[in-house]
């Protein structure tokens, strides 16, 4: 029996083991997913081979970036389908091509810049396009509460944010993401928000009632897609309605769906979203840190899932 989540226009069918991978290959788990203009499906993974590249029937196509990436977080599509990964232990954001050839990278490979001091990078999370210069912002979250603007040649133009929890103030920011207009949104995870900027990093507005929004993603007719954690801790672990899940708002911020049935390990339902991307078909990408969120929890959880694609009905 095929499982479903959503309602109405926004029904899914989640595909169950839907990607394979040669023999010997693996991943611990994936932590971000994107898809270029031919719908090759590039799975950013915490693996000895961190960037798996498969068709959209999951049939695996090639791998690369070995023993170049220690710890992946974060990739992005440009629209010439080049790449920027983050790496936030690295602390580098590279641009590849889509066979692997470094074309530029920004930061000092393995070299953080001091904690909290604003300057990059401290364990940088994810990269956005502005649509119209080509400059690029650059999420630098775990180590910072900062967005980064840079050229495309990888001139540091200015920068924005501090901790807090004030308007343009971060707890984490997590994913990052423009739309067509310019306006850049900032998933906010630990202040339970997407904040939203115009392309000088001045404060537009912010959308609440998200819980540790991560996965961050806007569709072609401006749908938003946000991948949100659910519970940091066993205590709301299994606390209904706080996730984890995806949740798709329009352009205003306003709910349109939720799709998840909560934590778990069935179909349906998630454990950790992380990085989330659509296809020219509308099929949904999800990668779960699922390992890390289960060790977290005080669990080990060695073959776990931690990629779901899901097709429209």
């Amino acid at each position: 029996m095929t499982t479903k989540v959503g309602v109405g226009e926004y029904k899914y069918s989640v595909a169950v083991d839907w990607q394979t991978l040669p023999d010997g290959y693996e991943w611990s788990e994936a932590t971000s997913v994107a898809v270029d203009s031919k719908d090759r499906v590039y799975v950013f993974n915490r693996s000895d081979h961190p960037v798996m590249v498969f068709d959209s029937d999951g049939k695996f196509v090639n791998s690369w970036g070995e023993g170049l990436f220690p710890r992946p977080h974060g990739i992005t599509v440009a629209p010439d389908d080049t790449l920027y990964l983050a790496d936030d232990e690295d602390h580098t954001v590279r641009h590849c091509t889509t066979e692997g050839e470094v074309l530029l990278t920004i930061g000092t490979p393995g070299k953080s810049s001091e904690y909290m001091s604003g300057d990059p990078f401290h364990r940088c999370t994810d990269v956005a396009l502005d649509p119209n210069s080509g400059d690029l912002y650059i999420a630098d979250g775990y180590g910072n509460a900062r967005v980064h603007k840079y050229s495309p040649d990888g001139k540091l133009l200015f920068s924005w944010g501090s901790p807090g929890t004030d308007p343009g103030e971060f707890n984490i920011v997590h994913n990052i993401a423009t739309d067509k207009d310019g306006y850049v949104y900032v998933a906010d995870r630990e202040n339970h928000r997407v904040q939203v900027f115009d392309s000088n990093g001045r404060y537009e507005t912010q959308w609440v009632n998200l819980h540790r929004p991560c996965a961050l993603y806007i569709s072609k007719s401006q749908e938003f897609l946000i991948g949100e954690l659910g519970a940091g801790m066993s205590v709301n672990r299994y606390l209904p309605n706080i996730g984890p899940r995806i949740s798709i708002l329009d352009s205003k911020g306003r709910s349109l769906a939720k799709l998840g049935d909560g934590f778990g390990f069935d179909p349906g339902q998630f454990i950790a979203p992380h990085g989330i991307c659509v296809d020219s078909s509308g099929a949904i990408y999800l990668a779960e840190v699922s390992r890390t969120n289960m060790r977290n929890l005080g669990e080990e959880a060695d073959d776990i899932r931690s990629l779901h694609k899901l097709t429209p009905c």
